[in-house]
């Protein structure tokens, strides 16, 4: 890997240390070293836990907590009293990890890629959990006092969600996709930190039989396959998608990629849904047939004939033989939105309008 000037100025320069630690993990720089408390945290270390999970407090006080087999690489960590000079980027490659920002000022100055994703920071606290195959889930926590904890921008090269709400949440599976319509789960922050807890206390550890004796009464009797989801209306038009704890697999180590599959399987359903609602033969990914108020998009269907209108501060129009497989792509003064016809494999349409 080559390093630009000023990386090579601030690579072996101390932002941070490991303030927590348990099982298995290492820091890859010059050469792999354990994972060990106080241990020196610098850029472009990367750092992977196996059978083990860590906590790096840098040197503003963010936080980043990671549990079993994940990897995180930081690219670059700048903290200056000057916040226009303050910079935080990392790349999370796999697993799942809590962020918590620190006294950066200019958090516009933070930014986390995924394999899938990117993510601007306008927060204070969110997960990510990314699995074996680079699909990414983002939930953003509520402050000490339960509410929001600012913004979360999760974008793509398709376009962007925003989340603003206690536990709002997006999947991504490819980054050539949009990121799935924000929902509201309904988990609690005592069970995030319980998933992500790094150093139990000590009378967790006295008292694990006990603990586990315990699951056992409470959670054998539940058997998550006896739920139909198919069954439920999770597609109400008028509503956000609200899930239960029911919908959780608690017996799972990691229940966030649990929910990354059942999000993931929501978000195909709608996709689905939206392939059946067009014409005869007549299959429409990415906007609502009539007035989407998401896309702004008016789709009217008349026999084969398709119209495709959408008119904010600026105004496109198209016409379309519906026998025909299209991919329109409309740009707008920066916004886009990508509309599949018939699988969208044969005719690329890309509409561009306004400034940049």
């Amino acid at each position: 890997m080559l390093l630009s000037q000023t990386q090579l100025l601030h690579s072996s320069v101390e932002i941070g240390s490991i303030s927590e630690v348990r099982g298995n993990a290492q820091v890859l720089r010059d050469k792999a070293y354990g994972a060990e408390l106080q241990f020196n945290i610098q850029q472009m270390d990367d750092v992977r836990t196996e059978a083990g999970r860590v906590a790096i407090t840098f040197e503003d006080d963010s936080t980043v907590k990671l549990t079993e087999h994940s990897k995180l690489v930081i690219d670059e960590y700048i903290y200056d009293p000057d916040p226009s000079k303050s910079k935080m980027a990392l790349k999370f490659a796999s697993g799942t990890a809590r962020f918590i920002t620190g006294k950066f000022n200019n958090k516009s100055n933070i930014s986390i890629r995924t394999p899938t994703a990117n993510i601007a920071i306008r927060g204070t606290d969110f997960t990510c959990t990314v699995d074996e195959l680079g699909r990414s889930l983002v939930i953003l926590l509520p402050d000490e006092n339960g509410i929001s904890s600012g913004e979360i921008i999760v974008a793509t090269a398709m376009g962007s969600v925003t989340l603003n709400k206690p536990y709002q949440a997006t999947t991504v599976s490819v980054f050539e996709n949009n990121p799935t319509k924000p929902v509201t789960l309904d988990i609690s922050l005592n069970l995030i930190d319980n998933m992500l807890i790094v150093n139990p206390p000590q009378e967790v550890e006295q008292q694990i039989e006990e603990t586990q004796t315990q699951a056992s009464a409470d959670y054998l009797d539940f058997n998550d396959l006896d739920i139909d989801f198919l069954a439920e209306d999770f597609l109400d038009a008028e509503a956000d998608l609200e899930f239960t704890e029911l919908d959780i697999n608690y017996l799972d180590v990691n229940f966030l990629e649990d929910l990354l599959n059942v999000l993931d399987a929501l978000a195909i359903s709608k996709e689905e849904d939206a392939l059946k609602q067009g014409g005869v033969g007549i299959r429409i990914v990415g906007t609502e047939i009539g007035q989407d108020k998401d896309t702004q998009i008016t789709t009217i269907v008349s026999g084969q004939n398709i119209s495709l209108t959408r008119s904010v501060s600026q105004s496109a129009k198209l016409n379309l033989d519906g026998s025909g497989s299209y991919t329109v792509i409309l740009i707008q003064d920066g916004v886009t939105n990508t509309v599949k016809i018939n699988g969208g494999s044969s005719t690329t349409i890309t509409i561009k309008q306004g400034s940049g």
